[in-house]
Order: structure tokens, then C-alpha cells, then sequence
């Protein structure tokens, strides 16, 4: 049941994951929200939980947002057992209390993965991204000014699968909702952007062989295909690109393993 967009004040009840620390045990704690707006956003309501914490003198329920408009994927939240909450293709903090039924009790935790680590409550470490990101997500040809980038020729369907690709914000709702914390939608979507385009043929075979390679160290685990990653993006990233990694991985170890070395880290491909 889904409340409806309307003036009336609802009142739910919360289970919040609250945990001190890194390493640290946690539980859930049940707070009561009441007379809320349901027209506000999910992190809008922990904000007015938060106010009443501090005006009792407690420890408010440490968060992590930024932009508030599903740009970022800082606000990274499981709500109700699903990253980013109960509709497709959107972040937390476009999730609205008009979602939530009145009286309803609503569960929030952290994204769940060995290579997520919990800071505090409901802020998970997603650095693991970061050395992914790193490893290869990057290209080292001189495009000049943007004017002369946009001078390139580029196919208009490796462009547009280029930009598909180019959305993916770094939340990890890919690696929460894998039973097995795989990172594959994540890196696929990395590799694929810039290998699709003619200015990221420079390092191609060495940025899906570096990339995989951060991603297996990190402790991130395999892809069995059920495609959770794909029903849990807010920008609703096609699996099809893991399918386009897996293939440019494969093309990069048979050429790596037919050249110099020098020759394989920088090789490009077709």
C-alpha cells in the first residue's frame, strides 16, 4: 500500500541500523517519526529524526548525501531490504515518504558488502570504487579543447551506448543487491564508457585488465548472472555491458599474452 500525494500528515515508525564504528557491533533502534509532510524526501524525514536526537541531547543518525537530486549516489541507503528503497531508477534521496503508507515501519541500513565497510550507522566506505576507478578510468590521448574532442567522429550507436554507460554514479546498489557483493555492472559500465570511444582506444586492453584486476583484489565477488545490479541501478545500467566487458577482457588476455609487455599495457583493440 502506498500512501497518496496529498496534505496529510503520516506518521511511521523507523528501524535504523545504528553502529559506533568501523568493526564495531551494531543493532537496529526503532525511532518514531511523526505528523511528517508526505512530500518530503526520505533524508528530509531522517533530518527532522536527527533535530529531535539533538534536542533530547542523543547521537543523531549519521547519514551520507550531497546533491539531493540522484546525481551523486552519496546517499547510498538500503530501505526495506532494497538499495535506494521501492521504485526503479531512482536514488535515495529521490525516495518521498509519499511511498510509505501511514503507520508503516520502515527498516534502513547501509549497503552490505565486505568491501563496503560501515563507518557509522548508514555510511558505508565505498573507496574500493575509488581504486577501481583509478586502475584504468582514464585515457592518456591529448583531445585538446573541447571543441576539438567534438571534432572526433564517433559513430552515433557506440556514442549513445557511450553515454548509457557514462551514467553510472558509484553508488554500489549493484554490489548490495548481488548475493555475491559483485562490482561487475560497476566496472563494466567504466570500462565500456571510455572503450567505446575512439579516444579510449589508447589503453583499452590495459584499463579492462587493470580494472578487473583492482576489482577481484578488492574482495568484490563474481558475477552468476541473475542481474539483481541491473534491477537496482538508478540509472538503470543495462547488464548487457558486463556481457561487452567479459568479451573485451578475453580479446585483452589473448593479446597480452601474444605481445611484449610494453606492447600489451598500452594495446587497443577493434
Amino acid at each position: 500500500m502506498v500512501a497518496e500525494s496529498s496534505s496529510k500528515l503520516i506518521s511511521v515508525t523507523l528501524r535504523v541500523w545504528r553502529q559506533a564504528g568501523p568493526g564495531q557491533a551494531g543493532k537496529f533502534v526503532e525511532y518514531q517519526a511523526a505528523n511528517l509532510n508526505p512530500n518530503m524526501s526520505l533524508l528530509e524525514m531522517l533530518d527532522v529524526v536527527n533535530d529531535d536526537l539533538e534536542r533530547k541531547g542523543e547521537d543523531p543518525i549519521a547519514f551520507a548525501h550531497d546533491c539531493r537530486e540522484g546525481i551523486c549516489g552519496t546517499c547510498s541507503l538500503v530501505i526495506d531490504g532494497k538499495p535506494h528503497g521501492p521504485h526503479r531508477g531512482i536514488a535515495s534521496c529521490q525516495t518521498y515518504m509519499r511511498s510509505f503508507a501511514d503507520g508503516a515501519t520502515i527498516t534502513i541500513e547501509p549497503f552490505r558488502a565486505k568491501p563496503f565497510p560501515v563507518i557509522k550507522d548508514l555510511i558505508s566506505d565505498r573507496s574500493a570504487f575509488d581504486k577501481i576507478q583509478q586502475a584504468g578510468g582514464f585515457i592518456t590521448a591529448r583531445t585538446g579543447s573541447a571543441c576539438d574532442a567534438n571534432a572526433i567522429p564517433v559513430p552515433k550507436g557506440a556514442a549513445d551506448l557511450a553515454m548509457d554507460a557514462a551514467q553510472c554514479i558509484g553508488c554500489g546498489a549493484c554490489v548490495a543487491a548481488c548475493k555475491n557483493a559483485s562490482a561487475m555492472l560497476f566496472v563494466a559500465a567504466k570500462v565500456s564508457h571510455l572503450g567505446l570511444l575512439p579516444q579510449g582506444q589508447a589503453e583499452r586492453d590495459r584499463r579492462v585488465l587493470s580494472m578487473v584486476k583492482t576489482m577481484d583484489e578488492a574482495g568484490f565477488g563474481n558475477c552468476s548472472n541473475q542481474y539483481e545490479c541491473s534491477a537496482a541501478c538508478p540509472k538503470l545500467i543495462s547488464h548487457d555491458f558486463i556481457a561487452r566487458m567479459n568479451r573485451d577482457y578475453l580479446g585483452a588476455v589473448v593479446r597480452s599474452a601474444f605481445q611484449p609487455e610494453s606492447q600489451a599495457a598500452g594495446g587497443g583493440g577493434a
